[in-house]
């Protein structure tokens, strides 16, 4: 996918308006990436293909989630957790162990104008105790999908949908996964990147 045509795939499902949102959180990051190592440089002239619109393929994926928040584990720049957040009207929740992430998770909530949704936590997940069992959980290049589910259950029920973009690995960690955990799991393609996967499961609990 080029970066017009991952921008068009934004615009035409989201609008212009989200569309600048999004591009206007891409300068936020593009800026921040020169002070921190929030994604490799090898990929800033591909922001939309790599990123934006590869975080924004989530969103459609969510749309069978009961009401509730969205999780988003070890956002780090903000992937896909911002994202979401501007491209959804979901309550969302960040959450990062790193300080200079936290900062700048929080400094960029602010400018986008979404802090009044947006909460970043500054911790690990295994710390963090939502009052309610989140709706949605998603996680980019977080852990291996068995760990990642051990470490994040406690803030789910069986209604929760789990987001997670897994590369050329999701199958196989899926089939992993089938040992310790049940539920329904479903590996979507990935629109920005052919040969990796999407793991998307529900009603997820331990055997």
């Amino acid at each position: 996918m080029t970066e017009a045509e991952a921008r068009l795939w934004v615009r035409e499902r989201y609008g212009v308006s989200r569309e600048t949102q999004l591009a206007t959180f891409g300068s936020i990051l593009t800026t921040e990436a020169e002070h921190q190592n929030l994604i490799a440089r090898s990929t800033l002239e591909s922001l939309w293909s790599r990123h934006l619109t590869d975080s924004a393929q989530l969103v459609p994926l969510s749309e069978g989630a009961p009401q509730g928040a969205w999780l988003d584990v070890g956002s780090g720049a903000g992937l896909p957790g911002l994202v979401a957040a501007l491209l959804t009207d979901r309550v969302v929740v960040l959450v990062e162990p790193r300080a200079k992430r936290v900062l700048f998770l929080r400094d960029a909530a602010e400018r986008l104008g979404i802090a009044d949704r947006v909460t970043v936590i500054g911790s690990k997940v295994e710390s963090f105790r939502p009052a309610l069992p989140v709706a949605v959980v998603s996680a980019r290049a977080v852990a291996e999908l068995s760990a990642l589910m051990l470490s994040t259950v406690h803030c789910t029920d069986l209604s929760t949908v789990w987001l997670l973009p897994k590369g050329r690995s999701a199958q196989s960690e899926v089939d992993a996964a089938r040992a310790k955990w049940q539920g329904r799991f479903h590996v979507e393609p990935s629109i920005t990147q052919p040969d990796s996967g999407i793991v998307v499961a529900t009603q997820i609990g331990a055997r």
